[in-house]
């Protein structure tokens, strides 16, 4: 037989681009079509349809970016329609590669009630399954005029991200505003035939199978009347049902379609067009769960249910039927699909506490698995997190993103910082967007690397990013893919359901991967709007201050606690902490908008330390009285950790003054008793020297504190990305407008290059081993990268970086390709390296972005290889905010020569938590208190239930184990071990008003301590 295998596929693909699908909607009648454009932002429902409305037709523009148009459509169904199925096409000027990245519709009746959104994959909106004739048709649309930010042409710099800066040129024309009737005859066939194309071109050229599906199309394609599809679609149905019949073999994989539209929670688009989204695609899933008995969909983001509650209750009302049936399934457990790697510790914690609270509240629903599908690395703290919330399972998908090495496994046991495991997956479908096409599912089998062992995968299936979910055809298709030949087999089911006959099915015989699951891309994430990051640090700290000191203040002086106050804040600045916001890589609106929620919320929580600490400080008996606070989990300057002493008795054996001496050949010489630090004529510090041990810090020949600057454009994802290649070239900025002494114990160096100017303050503290670096940069240069240099006389194989509840270790040497692949990385306050009995630690209060290099000696020393950490200042891509972090920025670090583990933890609180002095009299002993410098208490706050038990959080922070406990400065009636969610696991010992503790390395623990 001739092989014709090409001209059949093709031909097939051009009967159903030009007269298959066009005879779906075989007759059609035009809607009549008004319009009201809304002035400035979105108006409520009831403005926008009693709004008066202007003649429009098909083909008239519409919509400058990010406006509101409301459109009225009205007709009659022909009376010859009666019988049939009829639907309104209402296409706003879609592009069907664009869903989710442009115009988008929610269409009402005239009541107010949401229908369904409208997107460019589902612009049909049901009228009638039997229409009757006459039958009068109004709605209402709500079309929101969503800019094009990333077109076929990615990544180009554009003004369309911020409202401020948009241009006001209309941006769509109305496409097509219809009554039509729906064959459901040629819409079954086009599914059948889609299906079969698919599954062709998945199948290998010499398959039997593929040969035997090509001539059931060639004869589905020959019966079928071009002229007269409708009525021929039957018969060229009928000679497909015997390949459709041909079920699939024993051995086939399973996969389980997971209904789902990954909605960013902000990203090309600002928060309150998501609010939005989230509207139209939850309408369009709960739609569809009606009208499919065999479709399950499943949310992630509590948030996302948060405002469907609040502004379309009546979708969320059909959610809540829809969740309560078990088809609509909440999951991930998250206030919002976070970042992992940057929010803090507690922050990262509340991220399950306030998520699967909210399930718990809403729905009664205990979700198990954590969904986070795209977001850019993995914490090693994540699965202790994930067990002490109460789930045991875990999804991602970004790691198939990574550009270096392909991840081994796509089902196995994730072992975090602390030995903690949880059953993970990664589909192999390598999307998260899933349509169930053929060659999607083909890929998962070829791709799937648990063969011989294990059987099953998930998809999940939806248009995402923008949202949109999942569509009928996709729906179509699972049903044809059930059990078919040649195709893995597909259903519809719940995560848990794939997660629990995973788990049966590989159990723990799966494959363990330890540490983070760090993503080989997107690595400036670290870095990008450094703004949006130094509010988020700060926000963390303040709300940590804030539950501590209302806390004490409740206990100790009857203060009202502010449990509502708090549970706000903590959610926006959760929500803040999405994984397009934090690592900025959203629109410049959203960075904009976050600058000043981060003010708001730092005044409220300025207003709640403030009353707290006005409230437990008392009156000093001689009016002049001055108490220091400290919410720092070690003890400082006379004041013990979470508690406050008289300014006065905090004063007592200050170290002697710092001496500030002129350097031969230019500089200064800065010496405390404790360090010697050298700065010469260009500003620089090419010397620390450690006087209890006369251990040089620095390698011989280096500068500390070098301002380093790289030419940075990326291949592609410019806020994303830093590629390795930057390296290449590097500007050392040496040279110093201006050095001086300023102070007792400081320089100050100024700088200038490019369009920017830098102004830096290097102190040497009284009675303090470490060197403060203050740097404001006034920063003006774009596609730059901003770094500043610490070279190490300390020769290592690996450093330790804080990550939430702990550290983690990573090379300094490039052995293997996932060595070389962490050229740039994450750490929280601290970055440590260490020789044995010697270690240096560079802690910081706004960074998280660090590289880290070895550095050979100069030729004739000795051999030794040194230490270069860089920590990451500031970037400046174009895209997606075309004035990325352009203006003033401040940061703050220091070094700390002859650091332990223990005095690296310890700068890292010191820094980012700086004293309080507050008029007041008596000192404020601690509400609680732990000996061991080990156990760091994260938290100290007041129950959530309002019961006013006090709650500590804690955890072992150098990597062993320690016997210690926890005193309470209260009477304590009992005490119990908690989940993340205060919810009792275990009763506590109690030896008076103390707590014994038994911890492992980097165990966390929470105490629910009820007061007598």
């Amino acid at each position: 037989m001739h092989h014709d295998r090409a001209l059949t596929e093709a031909r097939l693909q051009r009967v159903l681009d030009e007269r298959v699908r066009p005879a779906v909607h075989p007759v059609s009648v035009p809607l009549d079509v008004s319009v009201w454009h809304a002035p400035g932002e979105p108006m409520p429902v009831a403005e926008g349809l009693a709004a008066p409305r202007t003649p429009v037709a098909v083909g008239d523009a519409w919509g400058p970016a990010w406006g509101t148009s409301w459109f009225t459509v009205s007709g009659t169904v022909p009376a010859g329609w009666a019988g049939r199925t009829v639907e309104a096409l209402l296409d706003l000027g879609f592009d069907e590669n664009m869903t989710g990245f442009q115009c988008e519709g929610l269409v009402y009746r005239p009541d107010g009630s949401p229908v369904k959104g409208l997107n460019p994959r589902t612009h049909w909106v049901r009228i009638a399954d039997r229409a009757e004739g006459g039958e009068q048709v109004l709605l209402h649309v709500e079309a929101a005029a969503n800019p094009v930010i990333m077109d076929y042409r990615p990544f180009v710099p554009t003004e369309l991200g911020d409202r401020e800066t948009a241009d006001a040129a209309p941006r769509y024309r109305l496409a097509r505003m219809d009554l039509a009737v729906l064959d459901r005859t040629v819409w079954e066939l086009v599914q059948d035939l889609e299906v079969l194309g698919g599954l062709m071109a998945g199948l290998p050229e010499d398959a039997p199978r593929r040969w035997e599906v090509l001539r059931a199309v060639e004869r589905a394609l020959d019966a079928l009347d071009l002229q007269d599809v409708g009525g021929t679609a039957a018969r060229a149905r009928e000679c497909l049902a015997g390949v459709f019949a041909a079920p699939a073999h024993a051995s086939a994989h399973r996969v389980s379609a997971v209904g789902h539209a990954h909605i960013d929670s902000a990203w090309l688009w600002p928060l309150r067009e998501t609010v939005r989204k989230v509207a139209r695609t939850t309408a369009n899933m709960t739609a569809l769960l009606e009208e499919e008995p065999d479709f399950v969909y499943a949310m992630s983001q509590a948030q996302q249910f948060a405002w469907v509650k609040e502004h379309r209750p009546e979708v969320y009302a059909r959610v809540k039927k829809a969740v309560a049936e078990g088809r609509f399934v909440p999951v991930g457990g998250m206030w919002v699909e976070s970042d992992t790697n940057m929010p803090g510790s507690e922050a990262l914690a509340r991220q399950f506490v306030h998520g699967k609270r909210f399930f718990l509240e809403e729905f009664g629903v205990e979700t198990e698995e954590v969904w986070l599908p795209d977001t850019f690395g993995y914490s090693a703290a994540l699965p202790q997190l994930v067990r002490l919330a109460g789930a045991k399972w875990f999804l991602t998908q970004k790691i198939s993103w990574s550009r270096t090495n392909a991840f081994p496994h796509h089902t196995f046991w994730w072992e975090g910082l602390d030995g903690t495991r949880v059953f993970t997956h990664f589909p192999p479908i390598d999307t998260y967007n899933a349509q169930l096409s053929g060659q999607e599912l083909a890929h998962a089998v070829r791709n799937f690397r648990d063969k011989g062992v294990a059987t099953r995968s998930l998809a999940p299936t939806g248009w995402g990013d923008g949202g949109g979910g999942t569509t009928r055809e996709m729906v179509a298709r699972a049903k044809r893919l059930a059990d078919l030949e040649g195709s893995a087999r597909v259903v519809f089911e719940k995560p848990s359901a794939f997660f629990e006959k995973a788990h049966a099915e590989y159990g723990a015989e799966a494959p363990v991967w330890t540490g983070e699951l760090y993503l080989e891309l997107h690595r400036a994430t670290l870095t990008s709007q450094a703004r949006t990051k130094q509010g988020n640090r700060r926000s963390e700290h303040l709300l940590h201050e804030a539950e501590l000191w209302a806390a004490t203040a409740a206990v100790r002086a009857g203060f009202p606690y502010p449990y509502e106050r708090l549970d706000r804040l903590w959610k926006t600045v959760l929500l803040h902490q999405f994984h397009d916001i934090l690592p900025g890589t959203s629109i410049a609106w959203v960075h904009r908008e976050a600058a000043r929620t981060y003010a708001e919320v730092a005044a409220e929580l300025e207003e709640v330390v403030g009353a707290a600490q006005a409230a437990l400080a008392g009156a000093a008996a001689d009016g002049t009285g001055v108490l220091v606070f400290n919410a720092a989990p070690h003890a400082r300057g006379g004041v013990p950790a979470f508690g406050a002493a008289r300014a006065a008795d905090t004063a007592a054996g200050v170290a002697p003054e710092v001496s500030v001496t002129g350097r031969e050949g230019g500089g200064f010489v800065l010496d405390n008793g404790l360090l010697r630090v050298q700065v010469d004529g260009r500003g620089l510090v090419v010397s620390v020297r450690h006087l209890g041990t006369g251990r040089e810090t620095l390698a011989p020949g280096g500068a500390a504190n070098l301002l380093q600057l790289h030419q940075d454009f990326p291949v592609m994802w410019d806020a994303w990305d830093v590629d390795r290649f930057y390296r290449n070239t590097v500007t050392d900025l040496t040279g110093a407008v201006e050095l001086e002494r300023v102070g007792p114990d400081s320089l100050r160096v100024v700088r200038s290059f490019g369009a920017s100017r830098v102004e830096q303050t290097v102190t040497l503290p009284a009675g303090a081993g470490r060197v403060e670096f203050t740097t404001e940069v006034d920063w003006h240069e774009t596609e730059k990268f901003l770094k500043v240099a610490f070279p190490l006389d300390v020769h290592t194989d690996r450093i330790a970086a804080e990550t939430q509840f702990g550290h983690l270790h990573r090379p300094t040497h490039t052995n293997t390709s996932w060595d070389a692949a962490k050229f740039e990385a994450c750490a929280h306050r601290f970055v440590r390296v260490e020789e044995p009995g010697w270690g240096v630690a560079l802690v910081n209060d706004a960074t998280y972005g660090y590289d880290v290099t070895r550095t050979p000696r100069a030729e004739g020393t000795a051999a030794t290889t040194g230490t270069t950490v860089r920590l990451s200042l500031l970037r400046a891509p174009r895209f997606p905010d075309p004035r990325t972090d352009q203006g003033v920025h401040r940061f703050r670090y220091a070094l700390v020569p002859g650091a332990s583990m223990a005095d690296a933890v310890r700068e890292g609180h010191r820094i980012n938590l700086p004293e309080r002095r507050v008029p007041g009299g008596g000192a404020v002993e601690p509400l609680v208190s732990v000996a061991d410098e080990a156990v760091v208490v994260s938290a100290v706050k007041l129950a959530d239930d309002g019961s006013g038990d006090v709650v500590v959080r804690l955890y072992e922070a150098l990597g062993g184990r320690v016997r210690t406990a926890l005193r309470a400065g209260f009477a304590v009636a009992s005490a119990s071990e908690c989940d993340l969610l205060e919810r009792p696991l275990r009763a506590a010992g109690l030896d008076g008003d103390a707590v014994p503790l038994s911890l492992t390395p980097f165990q966390i623990v929470t105490l629910r301590l009820v007061r007598a």
